[in-house]
């Protein structure tokens, strides 16, 4: 999958803008905060699910939401807030589904934004 259909480049261009002196820089370092955070909550996420804590389950999904969105992860962050409303409508029958396919489209968002850090 193209990195333009992973990620938004246009969110990743809003992320140099906010430190014009070193926008590279800045995009490496928020890159790997996301890569080192995100996985911890997706291990929340599905220890949530395990143990039935839905409110652990709706929070670890909605971090997981907001942080992504910043990198113009879309579908990751459509995702997340699929399993986010499972948890909330208290309906998580198909939340197993979903986190398989968070995790799949994980590993590309993970990918692509370490391809950007590289370039960056």
């Amino acid at each position: 999958m193209p990195e333009t259909q992973t990620i938004d480049m246009q969110a990743i261009n809003g992320l140099r803008e906010l430190s014009p002196d070193a926008p590279d820089e800045f995009l490496r370092e928020l890159i790997e905060i996301y890569l080192q955070d995100t996985p911890l909550r997706m291990a929340e996420l599905d220890e949530a699910l395990l143990k039935n804590d839905l409110p652990g389950l709706t929070r670890a999904a909605h971090t997981i939401k907001g942080s992504s969105s910043n990198f113009g992860a879309t579908l990751f962050t459509q995702l997340a807030h699929e399993i986010e409303m499972q948890g909330k409508g208290g309906n998580v029958s198909e939340t197993p589904a979903s986190c398989i396919k968070l995790k799949t489209e994980y590993a590309l968002v993970a990918a692509t934004l370490a391809k950007i850090a590289k370039g960056a």
